[in-house]
């Protein structure tokens, strides 16, 4: 795949990666979103299509996305989240593509194979006691589900190793000169 100056900002839950998207927004700088991309994605024909294939007739109900049929379809087995992930990432990456913007938001980055779509990768990492309290605030959930909901993730350390970049999201460190610095970095 030809590269065109693309990039990803990524990190696990609670990480405040959608926080630091904001700050690029707030200079200027569009950060597409793959959550959204993705829901507005399955909504399309073609998705909708192969979903329904993949699924059943339950995965739309009156042409609205059916979540509660989709998630035990993917729970079912490992198999069936690869096939529905075949599916929602290719078109999700089309989107982004199409888009002509040069950075996305993507949690799932490493997970979803989509690393080859970009140039460089922004991992944003905070204290993984600052990311429980966040979940636990963000979402009112226990601390006991915030650290399960942790532990299904790529560890935060396999993260940063994969990245070209870091930012340090641990409420201390500022944050604006952690993204001038990268965005320097990449000017260069």
């Amino acid at each position: 795949m030809r590269k065109n100056n693309r990039y990803c900002i990524t990190g696990g839950i609670g990480s405040g990666k959608s926080y630091v998207c904001n700050l690029f927004r707030e200079r200027g700088i569009e950060v597409f979103d793959c959550d959204a991309s993705a829901k507005r994605c399955v909504l399309t024909p073609a998705v909708r299509e192969q979903v329904t294939r993949l699924v059943g007739p339950d995965a739309y109900i009156d042409g609205i996305y059916n979540k509660a049929a989709v998630a035990k379809f993917l729970l079912a087995s490992e198999a069936n989240k690869l096939a529905l992930n075949s599916i929602i990432h290719p078109a999700v990456m089309e989107d982004f593509i199409s888009s002509g913007l040069q950075w996305m938001e993507c949690a799932i980055l490493y997970e979803a194979h989509l690393q080859d779509y970009v140039d460089g990768v922004v991992a944003v990492v905070a204290p993984e006691e600052v990311r429980v309290r966040r979940i636990m605030q963000r979402d009112g959930v226990t601390e006991q589900r915030a650290r399960e909901w942790l532990a299904a993730q790529m560890p935060q350390e396999e993260l940063q190793r994969r990245a070209d970049y870091s930012i340090c999201n641990d409420g201390i460190q500022p944050l604006e000169p952690q993204i001038e610095s990268i965005l320097q970095g990449l000017e260069r």
